[in-house]
């Protein structure tokens, strides 16, 4: 099976995403645009993963729970998780990692917490878009022990691993990276194309395809080792 995905989604938490990043209109402009697989991948938190994963059920959409993790080096890496419990247990554990800067809603953003009608639950106060307390190494050992897989993003733009790095360390161990459609990457990686939307107009089209069974644990197994068209 071939599905039409954008694994790198930005919500209203995410303090530098538009505020119209809600579930419900996530969703619809998914299933307007033709897409079958989303994941939402905040900046530093899992807080709206509940409210998307509900949304998108009602959709009809497959929904990857996730995370956009910035590590000590301020490396960008997309963390999936093969449930929304793993996810949600790997939140929990974010906020010792994340330090104790708050969040200036004027200067960087609102970080609004939705449920999966769009209502306002609240605002989170921690800051989402600093550096974590963890190396690359460690933030890839750390999403594993939760059975996720990390996939290095936007590896050649600001925060990317080889725009910071320049190289992508064999240590570490990745078998996928996000890159653009116009980047030229190693054949030996499995190279996903997403839209990193922080506006509901940036989601992907029906455009990059993704081979897999329509149920998360064939989606983390084929990040891991698959092949995509």
């Amino acid at each position: 099976m071939k599905l039409a995905y954008d694994l790198h989604l930005h919500s209203c938490l995410s303090p530098c995403a538009s505020e119209d990043m809600t579930p419900q209109n996530v969703c619809r402009m998914a299933r307007l645009n033709g897409l079958d697989l989303i994941a939402l991948t905040d900046h530093n938190t899992g807080g709206n993963l509940k409210a998307f994963d509900q949304a998108a059920r009602e959709h009809g959409l497959l929904f990857l729970p996730g995370m956009e993790l910035c590590t000590a080096e301020e490396v960008h890496l997309l963390a999936y998780f093969p449930s929304l419990e793993a996810a949600l247990e790997a939140d929990a554990r974010l906020p010792h990692l994340r330090g104790s800067m708050k969040n200036r809603p004027d200067y960087f953003g609102q970080q609004t917490l939705v449920d999966h009608r769009d209502r306002v639950l609240g605002q989170e106060e921690a800051f989402l878009l600093g550096a974590l307390a963890t190396s690359l190494e460690e933030t890839v050992s750390w999403i594993t022990s939760f059975h996720g897989v990390a996939v290095p993003a936007h590896i050649h733009r600001s925060y990317g691993l080889v725009q910071v790095l320049g190289f992508i360390p064999q240590s570490a161990g990745f078998r996928a990276v996000e890159a653009g459609p116009k980047d030229q990457i190693d054949e030996n990686y499995l190279v996903l194309h997403s839209s990193d939307a922080h506006e509901l107009g940036l989601i992907a089209q029906k455009e990059h395809l993704i081979s897999a069974e329509k149920n998360l644990d064939s989606i983390i197994s084929t990040l891991q080792y698959g092949i995509t068209v």
